[in-house]
């Protein structure tokens, strides 16, 4: 096991985290300038007990220079209108409240983790205005059935990307990656083009977040881009 602050990683999360440090950085680099955080990126040496810290500390310091760059957006208020958990694999089911700890929504798990539940991952997050504009093209989705544990509403969708921070009731957390959709998802698009909410489709991608300060959320409560 390696820790990193509060979060905990197993061998395989910490492996699997290094391997994905230069595409979240592509993430966060993405329709910004990249010179505002290009020397940030850690010498990586294969070495995990050295790389893992290195990389969790550079996207946390990636997403301060870019705010302090001007680079974020301004804070926008919406609602958080839905939470959704599950014992393992979907759909996930509503629950009124929720419990948000370093590692995710108390009670929340993952049928299969093998590309989930890293501490980068824990939360996955949505828009009801995109599953609204998914539903008026005849795809059968709704809230909680793709997997996201948090719908939101009144966010401008485009904005919610990596780097961002997100206060949701009493959470703070950091938008840290896009969730890239699996055959899972199938059944709930028509013809079974569950691409259709991939991140290169537009602003229609779930996204997973990193926790930063735990607490409470419950439907109703605010969600707040960049507090």
């Amino acid at each position: 096991m390696y820790s990193v602050g509060p979060y905990t990683f197993t061998q395989t999360d910490a492996a699997k985290t290094v391997h994905h440090a230069r595409h979240v950085w592509e993430f966060i680099e993405a329709g910004r300038d990249p010179a505002v955080i290009a020397h940030l990126f850690p010498t990586l040496t294969d070495e995990l007990a050295h790389d893992l810290p290195a990389v969790w500390h550079a996207w946390r310091a990636a997403g301060e220079a870019m705010r302090a760059a001007g680079q974020l957006p301004t804070r926008t208020e919406g609602t958080v209108t839905a939470l959704h958990t599950s014992g393992g694999g979907l759909p996930k089911l509503p629950i009124e409240q929720a419990e948000i700890t370093w590692a995710g929504v108390a009670g929340d798990r993952q049928g299969n983790r093998t590309h989930h539940g890293r501490p980068w991952q824990a939360l996955c997050i949505w828009s009801d205005e995109v599953i609204d504009a998914f539903r008026a093209q005849g795809h059968p989705i709704a809230p909680g059935l793709a997997g996201e544990n948090i719908t939101v509403r009144g966010l401008p969708w485009a904005e919610v990307r990596p780097g961002v921070r997100l206060q949701l009731g009493e959470v703070l957390c950091e938008v840290s990656a896009y969730a890239v959709p699996c055959t899972h998802n199938r059944r709930w698009f028509t013809d079974g083009d569950f691409m259709v909410m991939h991140h290169d489709r537009g602003p229609v991608s779930r996204v997973y977040a990193t926790v930063l300060q735990p607490g409470s959320v419950a439907a109703g409560d605010a969600a707040v881009l960049e507090p």
